[in-house]
């Protein structure tokens, strides 16, 4: 291993434990605002409701600065692996794991940040310590030379796009979930602790939406310049590959979804697990796939 690939595994698994420790920090704030009590009256309660919303307050940013450290790593992580190949680091599972993550990780922190949406921390990093954990134990190959059929202009436009999609994807989903949680949360009248700081179902069914509604095109791109790159690797647009298929049936979920809700009406529980399956079926077709089928695409597994 040199220099560089070196430094590369080393911030990846930093980042990693970075990330595990920002999960840590956001769930001792979903922790501590179980203990708020919303309907404080007296001046003792209400200064115990400051003191823990105080508390809340100071978990929360912690999670968020140590997020911004891992993605700072993850980032440098991913620059020093291109570097260390000497290419775009996309040519195994390991670097496309490690690459989609860190996508994740700086559109999680664009909107955290950005557009106060702090309240996703928790399961994002959880994702992002589910993901950069699997990647650095399980996924990781050595540096290696691209295989014949990457070496193309479409190598980097295509996996740009997908994993600019992938991420959106992710949140999307992520709001999807925490939408059902607090939905069925209200239906049992218990919304309490975290929960009722998460904003009004009616907030995170638009968000699913809008953030969907981005990535879906890009998708659709990601497909259509596979599809080039598979003429000019393979001499064939299109051969139903596990991989190529298993893009498509995500594509028809998410085409699903934005078409549900645009001629049909469909807000609300039903839209967010079309949303949730569309999430499914790109987790499928990003690790199931590589993982458990053989195709064209085995370079991209393990």
């Amino acid at each position: 291993m040199n220099g560089l690939a070196y430094y590369s595994s080393l911030t990846m698994v930093t980042s990693a434990v970075v990330y595990l420790l920002a999960f840590t920090a956001h769930a001792a704030e979903w922790a501590s605002a179980r203990r708020v009590d919303p309907d404080a009256t007296s001046r003792a309660r209400q200064e115990r409701l400051d003191a823990d919303l105080t508390l809340i307050d100071r978990f929360g940013r912690i999670g968020i600065a140590l997020t911004c450290i891992g993605a700072v790593l993850h980032v440098s992580g991913v620059v020093l692996r291109g570097l260390a190949a000497g290419r775009a680091p996309w040519g195994n599972m390991y670097e496309f794991v490690t690459s989609t993550m860190a996508f994740v990780a700086i559109a999680y922190l664009v909107l955290a940040i950005g557009l106060k949406m702090r309240w996703l921390g928790l399961p994002v990093t959880l994702l992002l310590t589910i993901g950069q954990g699997l990647a650095v134990t399980v996924f990781y190959v050595d540096v290696a030379p691209l295989v014949p059929a990457l070496h193309s202009v479409w190598f980097v436009v295509h996996i740009v796009a997908a994993a600019t999609a992938g991420a959106m994807f992710n949140v999307g989903g992520l709001a999807s979930i925490l939408f059902l949680l607090r939905t069925r949360a209200e239906r049992k009248g218990a919304v309490k602790g975290y929960l009722a700081r998460l904003p009004e179902p009616i907030v995170l069914d638009r968000i699913a939406y809008r953030v969907t509604a981005f990535a879906f095109p890009l998708w659709t791109f990601t497909i259509a310049a596979g599809s080039i790159w598979a003429a000019y690797a393979w001499g064939r647009y299109w051969g139903w590959d596990p991989k190529e298929t298993w893009s498509l049936v995500t594509w028809v979920v998410y085409a699903a979804y934005l078409h549900a809700r645009a001629t049909a009406g469909w807000k609300g529980t039903r839209a967010a697990w079309l949303g949730v399956l569309g999430m499914a079926a790109f987790w499928w077709n990003f690790v199931g796939v590589n993982l458990l089928t053989a195709g064209l695409h085995s370079y991209a597994g393990i």
